[in-house]
């Protein structure tokens, strides 16, 4: 799934879309647009213009004059091209006055919605990772009980931090994934703060991490994967000690770790 660098990455090649208008809209998937209706949809945002484009977590947030927004998510394998050809998974084609933009998802777990307000389901998301201050983090970990890494993939707690970045950040702490948030020290907390703001921002530096068929809107792939330190390296050697890394499940998810580098 494509995680806060990814979604950040193709909000950020979506900015030509800005002041752009929808002349028309076309919806093939009830599934994408949870139910609603394809023409209803269509017809609530024709003839209007986009005002923005930006990420709010794993969400992005079309903006339109007049106010309302787009809401997409992108699932496990959505992707917003600007420009090409619609094809077999293509879910929606909106025709642009200069270009088009295409909505593809071959699984159909990402979604598209259509608010007059700032979204419900968005707004109830925790604070962004890249701005939450020292303090504010610190003592949120002290009131959970839970293991880190579950934690970090709670988006209540924070929004838009997934299971790559989650391991990538804790290995650059040295937080074991199975440790308990309340028990972290002061200076292993700051540890995991400065950890998660480095490494999103040099994955979104690197374009985000293309692992299966994750690209931006321009269809260019990120180049973060080969930044990886622990995440899917299962057996291979830490790069800092040489240790073998594991995998643990952590609420259902993997989790890659280095034993030696990483402290419960």
């Amino acid at each position: 799934m494509p995680e806060l660098p990814e979604v950040e990455t193709v909000a950020r090649s979506m900015a030509p879309l800005v002041g752009r208008r929808i002349v028309c809209a076309e919806f093939r998937c009830r599934r994408v647009l949870r139910g609603a209706d394809p023409q209803a949809m269509a017809a609530r945002i024709q003839g209007r213009g986009i005002a923005g484009v930006r990420r709010y977590g794993k969400f992005i947030l079309v903006s339109l004059e007049g106010g309302g927004y787009l809401v997409i998510h992108l699932g496990m394998t959505g992707r917003l091209l600007l420009g090409g050809p619609a094809g077999k998974h293509t879910h929606a084609i909106l025709t642009l006055d200069r270009g088009v933009l295409l909505y593809d998802d071959s699984r159909q777990f990402g979604c598209i919605q259509f608010s007059e307000e700032f979204p419900e389901r968005v707004a109830r998301l925790g604070p962004e990772p890249l701005e939450v201050p020292f303090e504010d983090f610190a003592a949120a970990l002290k009131r959970r009980k839970t293991r880190i890494k579950a934690l970090l993939l709670n988006q209540s707690f924070l929004r838009g931090l997934g299971n790559i970045y989650a391991d990538e950040a804790l290995f650059r702490a040295g937080i074991h994934p199975l440790g308990v948030a309340r028990r972290l020290r002061r200076d292993r907390a700051r540890r995991l703060h400065d950890a998660i703001i480095a490494v999103l921002t040099e994955a979104i530096a690197a374009g985000g991490s293309s692992i299966s068929d994750y690209v931006d809107a321009q269809g260019r792939k990120g180049f973060f994967q080969f930044s990886h330190r622990v995440y899917q390296r299962t057996g291979e050697p830490c790069l800092v000690c040489g240790t073998p890394i594991r995998r643990v499940l952590v609420a259902q998810r993997s989790s890659h770790f280095c034993p030696k580098c990483q402290k419960n």
